[in-house]
C-alpha cells in the first residue's frame, strides 16, 4: 500500500447522486477533500441524466486524481423499475471511472453502514454524525446525506485497508491483463 491515497466514494442516484473525496496518509489518518452532489432532477430525461452522470464523474476522477473508488451497490427494492435506474446510474459512474482506468470497490449498504456507525440499519443522519466525528470536520455540512452517503463509502474502503486489493478480483483492463496474461491473445 502506498504511503498516502486518494479516494472516491459514490453513492449513486437517479435524481441525487452523492460523492465525498478523503485524502489517507497512513493506516489511520483520513482528511475530507471535498463533498458534494450531482443534482439531476432538472434534467429532461433518464439518458439526459446518465451523460451528465458520466461526464461529472469523469470531472471528479480528472480533477481530484483518485487512486481508487469505492461505491454504493444499489439495494433491493420493491419497485423493478427504480431498481433499473438505479443500476444504470451506477454502471455509468463505474464506466467513467474504468474509463480512467481507475480499481473500483462495491460495498452493500449494510456493509457501509456497519463500517462507519457499528450497526448495520443506522440511518443517514448517524451515518453523518459519526463520519463527522472520524474525520475531525467541525463544519461538516450534513444537509446532503447524499453526499455523506458517497463520503461513507469512501471511508468504509479506507478501514477494509488492503484487504479490499487482496481479493483476486481485476479492478480495472491494467489489472486484469496483469492477472490473465494466458487470456490475452497478442
Amino acid at each position: 500500500m502506498t504511503s498516502a491515497r486518494t479516494i472516491l466514494g459514490i453513492d449513486p442516484g437517479t435524481n441525487v447522486m452523492g460523492y465525498g473525496i478523503i485524502r489517507c496518509t497512513g493506516k489511520n489518518s483520513a482528511k475530507l477533500v471535498v463533498l458534494g452532489v450531482i443534482e439531476l432532477k432538472k434534467f429532461p430525461d433518464h439518458y439526459t441524466k446518465l451523460k451528465v452522470i458520466y461526464e461529472r464523474v469523469q470531472h471528479l476522477v480528472d480533477e481530484y486524481k483518485p487512486n481508487e473508488v469505492a461505491i454504493e451497490a444499489p439495494f433491493y427494492g420493491k419497485n423493478v423499475q427504480s431498481m433499473l435506474k438505479l443500476g444504470r446510474a451506477q454502471g455509468v459512474a463505474m464506466a467513467a471511472v474504468l474509463s480512467r482506468s481507475i480499481p473500483i470497490y462495491e460495498y452493500a449498504p449494510r456493509k457501509i453502514k456497519m463500517a462507519i456507525t457499528g450497526v448495520g440499519s443506522a440511518s443517514k443522519e448517524q451515518v453523518a454524525a459519526m463520519l463527522k466525528s472520524i474525520l475531525g470536520e467541525k463544519d461538516f455540512d450534513q444537509k446532503h446525506l447524499d453526499a455523506t452517503d458517497g463520503l461513507a463509502a469512501a471511508v468504509c474502503h479506507f478501514f477494509q485497508g488492503e484487504q479490499s486489493s487482496n481479493d483476486g478480483k481485476a479492478r480495472s483492463w491494467e489489472d486484469f491483463i496483469r492477472k490473465n496474461p494466458d487470456r490475452i491473445k497478442k
